[in-house]
């Protein structure tokens, strides 16, 4: 059937990618090829199946394969970085702390690349790192939702990377 010319809204029109298909950005941890179905991370336990990584009962005679987010874990090389600052964030360490653990809880279900790799403790606040480039800004905007304070992502234009920084000083 063919669409109407008068027709408008979000399907109309040229389809508009975002940095993840832009083709000059891309994970350098993703791999190129499919991975033989089933396959199962022996360290996390994620199961490839129908051509994505998802939680699942691992299947009798599935291949082995290390998932992207447990070889960046590995190679402790992080896609994203978390800075979180300021006076405020010193005083409420704890809570903050679950904030962040929670955003993971939340997200790894859906999205086993979704991961924390190190969440430290530093003389001016905490630091975060994470397998993906969402997850540190999920936590900084439930860091925003729950204490405003200030939120800055900055994007690496030339690979697949995140520093993003929550701050508040009072």
């Amino acid at each position: 059937m063919a669409r109407p010319a008068n027709l408008t809204g979000p399907t109309s029109g040229p389809r508009r990618g975002g940095r993840a298909q832009d083709t000059g950005v891309g994970d350098p941890y993703k791999r190129t090829a499919k991975l033989q179905e089933p396959t199962v991370c022996p360290q996390c336990g994620a199961v490839y199946h129908h051509g994505r990584w998802q939680w699942a009962a691992p299947p009798p005679g599935a291949h082995s394969a290390v998932c992207q987010a447990c070889h960046r874990v590995n190679d402790n090389f992080p896609a994203g970085i978390l800075a979180i600052g300021g006076r405020f964030a010193l005083r409420h360490r704890d809570e903050i702390r679950r904030i962040v653990q929670r955003q993971e809880e939340i997200e790894k279900p859906e999205h086993p690349f979704n991961r924390i790799i190190r969440l430290r403790d530093e003389p001016g606040g905490i630091v975060v790192t994470t397998t993906d480039v969402h997850l540190p800004r999920r936590i900084g905007e439930a860091l925003k939702a729950a204490y405003d304070g200030a939120l800055t992502l900055d994007y690496d234009e030339d690979g697949y990377f995140l520093r993003a920084r929550w701050q508040r000083d009072d």
